[in-house]
């Protein structure tokens, strides 16, 4: 039993550093060869980690072969657009100036049912609404509305936004997050001084961020 307890630790590691190597994609948007590769290497993994008669090399080396198989995919995806359409294929249009493109729904083998669907998931009720609808090469849809249906953004308004910045973690969890401050221009005695106006400090905070506009939020812990 501890073997197979170690057997299973070393593998997830493995398998976790691999993931990571891979890259940033949520499940849904990963490209057909990473959703293979991710499929391989959980089924790699599984068999060594149980099966204590196979070496656990018999399912690192593989592992590590599939990694090296997909940075060599990527880097070619990177610098081929003909290799990039075989491998990941083409975005398509399900609805091309308001139409639906029947043809394209079959080679796509989307029903009509799925793509309205697929457009609530994008706030879209209405098939009138939409101008363009793409399926891309993730799976997912883009739609693009008509334009008398879209949101009024300020510049309809001619109106010009102030600038808002990006918000920063101060402290989580109780600790402080140095690099932010440092990132912000400021130290920790200046958060120490901002966090006495919520009458906390930073190992009793939950979370204290603040905006682009310097406007600071801060929760204590319970």
């Amino acid at each position: 039993m501890l073997i197979t307890f170690i057997r299973a630790i070393i593998l997830y590691i493995i398998v976790l550093i691999v993931m990571r190597l891979m890259g940033k994609r949520e499940i849904g948007q990963l490209q057909p060869f990473e959703l293979a590769i991710s499929i391989m290497i959980a089924d790699l993994a599984s068999v060594p980690m149980t099966e204590l008669g196979i070496p656990i090399t018999n399912g690192i080396i593989p592992i590590l072969g599939l990694l090296v198989m997909h940075m060599l995919i990527s880097i070619l995806n990177m610098k081929n657009i003909n290799i990039r359409r075989i491998i990941s294929g083409q975005p398509s249009l399900l609805i091309y100036r308001g139409k639906i493109d029947e043809k394209v729904l079959k080679k796509e083998r989307i029903t009509i049912n799925e793509l309205q669907e697929r457009l609530r998931r994008n706030n879209i009720f209405s098939l009138e609404d939409v101008e363009y609808a793409i399926l891309e090469t993730s799976g997912e849809v883009t739609v693009i509305q008509k334009p008398e249906k879209r949101n009024l953004i300020p510049q309809d308004l001619n109106i010009t936004p102030e600038y808002e910045g990006i918000p920063y973690d101060l402290v989580i969890d109780g600790k402080v997050m140095d690099e932010n401050l440092k990132a912000i221009g400021r130290d920790n005695i200046w958060l120490e001084r901002e966090l006495k106006k919520f009458d906390a400090k930073p190992e009793d905070t939950l979370i204290a961020t603040i905006d682009g506009k310097g406007s600071i939020f801060c929760q204590k812990k319970m």
